[in-house]
């Protein structure tokens, strides 16, 4: 069957949404998808940007999922290697490695098998994330503290508060006093605004079932040695990882679609989009100062819900193109630091090169800067370094809004306070700098406030489009992971070939589990 007697799937935006649609359409074999991508790379917000010979992850992503189907389709395009990676080799640890595997010393085309581990940085120490009951908490915080922290959650539980917002959420799961330390300030730092403002819906997808409940139960368990198979999930050890980032992996996607005869235009803006009844039969895109139109029997569509309003034009009720137009969204910027090493050091038991601390984030809870993460890129893998023996990749990770003070600040500015800001809490000093670089995302996050509260009428509008498909992070609105944005893709695709029901779209990732628990096997 010829392309031109192929019905068309156009799919906007070439992240994992996007492109996991066009890889799944090309598997059955009589849709033909198009992908159209405003930016140069494959994607999205999980690209890997290359500076010099150093990688950073924008973001952080984990490739980590309960859904068998995902991982299936991760092992398709990359193995998990089968050789010790760099840093394995020189410290010796050993791992399960894939007999056979590929040796990621030879190969970009690996999953690497990375250690979980995650921390947040309060009060000048180290408390463990997602936040657990352990003696060291207990030392962290202090013996009245503990006691504070210990009546104000009995207090929570007698005391059910209506949940409005995410600060009743995170009160109810914690008490008052948990809350105040751990999730206030860090909350208001990714949102720009006070937790009491916005919609519990975000705690529900990212905490959901964790409680110090919880939390207490399974430090008693382990302190008494009775924790097994009654205990039904713990939290994740262990991810996979490509050699190079995550970006590697969706390029690699992106080549073999454009193999299997799908198409993929980068550079491409989506400007209108025109309707005919209840479908969507044209997508009107700009490449290269040209504007071109193409034919659309089905469109899957991973760009922000706004841009979305702004292309359907005047096809949209008024109403509904109010909402969408004012639905808010967090911006990130990412500044890169190249260091000799690190004023902290490693402490734990887990060895690591250059005695940096074994972290993958660090969650910094200090009230007096404005950074959000810390991510250290070493520990993601060896090979986002240029030299992991002997220097630190970091990214400082914070949360703004596009056109704030510091959206609008000259690089170097910024860049500059933010290694005043890591000097400040102790954790470099400035003159072990060796390089930097800032970068900016603009809609990272899809905010849960201002006219979210609406959205039941965007998305109502939105489903009476019969041949329109939403998926994705921007697509949804929805803080989806990776994985539950292919996931969005995968139940798409399914629609379209009759195969699924579409409304199973919007079902994925409501689970009421947390996102990095795991099966237990045991």
């Amino acid at each position: 069957m010829g392309i031109l007697s192929m019905k068309m799937a156009i799919i906007i935006g070439a992240g994992p949404a996007g492109l996991t649609a066009a890889y799944r359409l090309l598997e059955e074999g009589d849709v033909h998808p198009v992908v159209l991508e405003e930016s140069s790379a494959f994607g999205g917000i999980a690209r890997t940007l290359v500076y010099k010979d150093n990688r950073m992850d924008i973001g952080g992503h984990r490739f980590f999922s309960k859904n068998a189907e995902v991982r299936n389709l991760w092992l398709e395009l990359m193995p998990i290697q089968g050789q010790p990676a760099k840093d394995d080799r020189i410290l010796g640890r050993t791992k399960k490695y894939l007999e056979g595997g590929p040796d990621p010393e030879k190969t970009d085309q690996v999953l690497l098998l990375r250690d979980r581990v995650s921390r947040i940085f309060y009060r000048r120490s180290f408390f463990d994330y997602p936040i657990r009951i352990s003696l060291q908490t207990i030392r962290n915080i202090g013996f009245w503290g503990t006691m504070k922290a210990g009546f104000s959650y009995l207090f929570s539980v007698v005391h059910k508060r209506p949940e409005k917002s995410l600060e009743d959420f995170y009160c109810n799961r914690f008490g008052k006093v948990l809350y105040q330390m751990f999730f206030e300030d860090y909350t208001e730092k990714l949102w720009g605004v006070h937790p009491s403002r916005i919609a519990p819906d975000w705690g529900a997808q990212r905490v959901k079932g964790l409680s110090l409940f919880k939390a207490v139960m399974t430090f008693l368990l382990r302190t008494l040695h009775l924790q097994g198979k009654k205990v039904e999930t713990s939290l994740i050890e262990s991810f996979w990882y490509p050699a190079k980032g995550p970006g590697a992996y969706w390029e690699a996607m992106g080549r073999e679609i454009i193999s299997k005869g799908g198409e993929i235009h980068l550079g491409a803006r989506v400007v209108g989009l025109q309707t005919e009844g209840d479908r969507i039969t044209q997508v009107q895109y700009e490449k290269e100062g040209e504007q071109r139109t193409l034919v659309c029997d089905y469109l899957i569509s991973s760009m922000p819900i706004k841009d979305l309003a702004l292309a359907l034009g005047v096809a949209i009720p008024p109403e509904v193109r109010r909402i969408a137009l004012e639905l808010p969204y967090r911006d990130f910027m990412t500044v890169g630091l190249l260091l000799n090493k690190l004023k902290i050091s490693n402490r734990t038991k887990i060895p690591t090169l250059n005695n940096i601390v074994p972290d993958c984030w660090i969650y910094i809870q200090e009230r007096e800067v404005k950074i959000g993460r810390l991510q250290i890129f070493n520990n993601w893998s060896p090979y986002l370094t240029r030299d992991p023996e002997h220097e630190v990749w970091l990214g400082l990770e914070y949360f703004c809004s596009e056109g704030d003070e510091q959206w609008v600040m000259p690089d170097q500015e910024f860049i500059q306070r933010a290694i005043s800001e890591l000097e400040k809490i102790g954790v470099i000093d400035r003159d072990q700098v060796l390089d930097s670089v800032c970068t900016r995302v603009k809609k990272a996050y899809p905010a849960y406030f201002g006219s979210y509260s609406e959205f039941g009428k965007v998305r109502a509008y939105l489903d009476t489009l019969q041949n329109f498909y939403p998926v994705g992070r921007n697509g949804q609105h929805r803080y989806n992971n990776m994985d539950h944005s292919m996931l969005t893709a995968m139940e798409a695709v399914r629609a379209i070939y009759g195969k699924g029901d579409k409304s199973k779209v919007w079902e994925v990732n409501t689970e009421e589990e947390y996102h990095e628990e795991a099966e237990n096997n045991g």
